[in-house]
C-alpha cells in the first residue's frame, strides 16, 4: 500500500512539476511515510510560496549572502524543509528522490554563486541546515562536534567558553557555515602554523542518497577522504564534523599595514612572496591590493594584515630580521587574546567588542559580490607587480587579496585530502568586488572587471591546469549540465587536480544516481560519454 501511494504521489508530481503547490502537498504526504514525526510536527518544517509565503520569504532570505540572488528572476525553490533531526533529514532526501526534485543544501548561505539556495533546475527544493547548530566542546580532548548549520563565529565562542588557549583553524568570516566551509576544505590565518580546516576532522556524519545516517566508520575512508574537501554536496548531506581543537597562545600579535603605490607597495609585495613560503610558521600574513584616490588620481594601494602567534618583541624581531622592508614598528603592533584576533579580522574594534557579537548570526552586511581565485606558484616579478596595481588603478574597483602559504602546507600531501594545493604554491589570490546597488549595469560593469583581470593575471598564476579555491566558488570557469563527465572535468582539474578522478571515483560508488548535484558537483562514470567540454574561460 505504501508503495502504491508513493507511486501515485510520483505521478501527481511529475505531471505538475512546475507548481510549486503540488511539490508542498507531495511532501506533506510523503514526509510522513518516512519519518517517526507525526504530520502535525512535520508540517511545520515545511515552507511553501504558495501555502505560507510570508515565512516561505523569511526563510529563504535569511541566509542569502550575495544579494545578485535575491531578486525576482532568481529561481527560487518549490518549498524549503528546515529539519531539526536526522530522522527527518533522512526523510527529505528519501522523499526528494522518491518525487524526483533536486535537493539543494544550505548551511550558511555564504557559497558565492548562490548554488545552495538557486538552482539551474526547473525545480529544486532547499534543505535548510540552519537548525542543526549544535556545538559540542570537549576540552578533555580537545575535540568539538559542531553541526553543519553552525556558524565559524558560533564555534569560535564555544571554545572560548570553555578555554582561552585553544583554537581551530578555520575562516575569518564568523556568520560562514560550518557544514560548507569545511566540506570545501576552509582555512584562516592559521593555515601556516596547522594548515587548512579538513586537516583537523577526525570524524563526521551524513546522510547518504540511501537515507542511510553514516559515522566515519560506517561510511568508510574513501568517503570520508571526500567529504573532507570535495564538497559535501555531491556525495550527501553532512549532519556534523567532529574536529580536533589547536593550542593557541595566550597573546596573539596583530598588525595592519597600508603602503601606496608611492610608498614602494609593488616592491614591497614582491618581496613578501619571497619571504612567506620558508619564514617561522607563527606568522600568517595576507595583503589586500586595492584601487585608492590619492591627491584625485587613481593609484594602487597594499594593505599587509598579519596574525602572529606570539608577543610583538619577537614578531618585530622577527620582520627586522627577515623582511625589513616594510618597516614593522612595535607600535604598529598589538598584542590581542586569540578570541580578539578574531574580532580583529572581522574589521571590528577589539577592545570595545565583546565576544557575544559572533553569536550573532546576521552581524554581517550582505552585498552584491563576486569571487574568483588563482594560485601562484612562481615568484611574480617586481615589474609584473608594478603592472598590475597599475591594472587595478585603471578597473577602478576590483580588488585582489593575497593569502601566504608555506609553513606546514610545504609538508602535507597533495592527495591526504581532495584540496590538491599544498606544496610548490607561494600563495592563493582571490578576485574580489563588491558593491551595494542592485542597478544592473553596475553588476555588468563588477563581472566584466573580474572576468578582465582574471585574464590580466594569466601570465603569472598556475598552468596546466589553472588552479581554483573550491570555497571561492565561481562558476566562469565551468557549469555541468546534468551529469557530464566531460564538463565536470573542467572544473573538476581546476579545483582538485590529480585528486578529481579519485573522487568520480567515491561518487559513483556512493550515488550511482547523482541524485546529490548541483552546477560544480562531482560527476559520476556513467556521465563520461555525455555532454561535450564547456569551456567558457582560458
Amino acid at each position: 500500500m505504501l508503495s502504491f501511494v508513493i507511486a501515485l504521489l510520483f505521478f501527481s508530481f511529475s505531471n505538475a512539476a512546475m507548481d510549486p503547490d503540488s511539490v508542498y502537498q507531495s511532501f506533506l504526504q510523503c514526509l510522513p511515510s518516512q519519518s517517526p514525526d507525526s504530520a502535525e510536527d512535520l508540517s511545520e518544517l515545511i515552507y511553501s510560496p504558495t501555502a505560507n509565503s510570508s515565512s516561505y520569504t523569511a526563510v529563504l532570505q535569511a541566509y542569502i549572502k550575495n544579494q545578485r540572488f535575491n531578486n525576482t528572476s532568481t529561481p527560487k525553490p518549490s518549498v524549503i524543509i528546515t529539519p531539526t533531526t536526522e530522522s527527518q533529514v533522512q526523510a527529505a532526501v528519501l522523499c526528494a528522490k522518491k518525487l524526483g526534485v533536486q535537493i539543494k543544501i544550505r548551511s550558511g548561505g555564504h557559497d558565492y554563486e548562490g548554488i545552495s539556495y538557486t538552482s539551474s533546475d526547473p525545480d529544486f527544493i532547499i534543505l535548510d541546515m540552519f537548525n542543526f547548530r549544535q556545538i559540542e566542546v570537549n576540552i578533555a580532548d580537545e575535540t568539538a562536534v559542531v553541526g553543519a548549520g553552525a556558524l565559524l563565529g558560533e564555534l569560535y565562542y564555544r571554545i572560548y567558553e570553555k578555554s582561552k588557549v585553544h583554537g581551530f583553524p578555520a575562516g575569518v568570516c564568523p556568520t560562514v557555515g560550518a557544514g560548507g566551509h569545511i566540506s570545501g576544505a576552509g582555512y584562516g590565518t592559521l593555515l601556516r602554523k596547522y594548515g587548512l580546516t579538513v586537516d583537523h576532522v577526525i570524524d563526521a556524519r551524513i546522510v547518504d542518497a540511501k537515507g542511510q545516517v553514516l559515522d566515519r566508520k560506517s561510511m568508510g575512508e574513501d568517503l570520508f577522504w571526500a567529504i573532507c574537501g570535495g564538497g559535501g554536496g555531491s556525495f550527501g548531506v553532512i549532519l556534523s564534523y567532529t574536529v580536533k581543537l589547536v593550542p593557541v597562545p595566550e597573546v596573539n600579535t596583530v598588525f595592519r599595514l597600508k603602503r601606496t603605490v608611492a610608498e614602494k607597495a609593488p616592491e614591497l609585495v614582491h618581496k613578501w612572496q619571497m619571504v612567506m613560503p620558508n619564514i617561522d610558521h607563527d606568522l600568517y600574513i595576507r595583503i589586500l591590493l586595492q584601487p585608492v584616490t590619492v591627491n584625485k588620481e587613481k593609484t594602487g594601494r597594499a594593505t599587509f594584515i598579519a596574525h602572529f602567534l606570539g608577543d610583538s618583541d619577537r614578531l618585530v624581531a622577527l620582520m627586522n630580521e627577515n623582511f625589513p622592508e616594510l618597516g614593522l614598528r612595535k607600535e604598529d603592533c598589538f598584542e590581542v587574546s586569540y578570541i580578539q584576533s578574531i574580532l580583529f579580522w572581522d574589521n571590528l574594534d577589539y577592545n570595545t567588542t565583546a565576544p557575544e557579537i559572533l553569536l550573532d548570526r546576521h552581524s554581517d552586511t550582505v552585498k552584491f559580490g563576486k569571487r574568483k581565485s588563482d594560485y601562484v606558484q612562481t615568484p611574480i616579478p617586481e615589474s609584473g607587480m608594478k603592472l598590475i596595481f597599475n591594472k587595478l588603478a585603471e578597473l577602478g574597483k576590483i580588488s585582489l587579496v593575497f593569502n601566504s602559504y608555506g609553513g606546514i602546507m610545504n609538508e602535507i600531501p597533495a592527495d591526504s585530502t581532495p584540496f590538491p594545493h599544498r606544496a610548490g604554491n607561494i600563495f592563493k589570490i582571490q578576485y574580489s568586488v563588491n558593491w551595494n546597488d542592485a542597478d544592473p549595469e553596475l553588476e555588468t560593469k563588477y563581472l566584466n572587471q573580474s572576468l578582465v583581470l582574471h585574464d590580466f593575471m594569466t601570465p603569472y598564476v598556475s598552468k596546466n591546469p589553472r588552479g581554483a579555491y573550491l570555497n571561492y566558488r565561481d562558476l566562469d570557469i565551468g557549469v555541468m549540465t546534468g551529469d557530464s563527465y566531460c564538463e565536470g572535468e573542467v572544473y573538476g582539474l581546476m579545483y582538485f587536480m590529480g585528486n578529481f578522478e579519485r573522487l568520480v571515483k567515491v561518487k559513483t560508488a556512493v550515488d550511482p544516481d547523482n541524485f546529490f548535484r548541483n552546477e560544480q558537483s562531482i560527476p559520476t562514470l556513467a556521465g563520461k560519454n555525455s555532454g561535450e567540454s564547456k569551456k567558457t574561460m582560458k
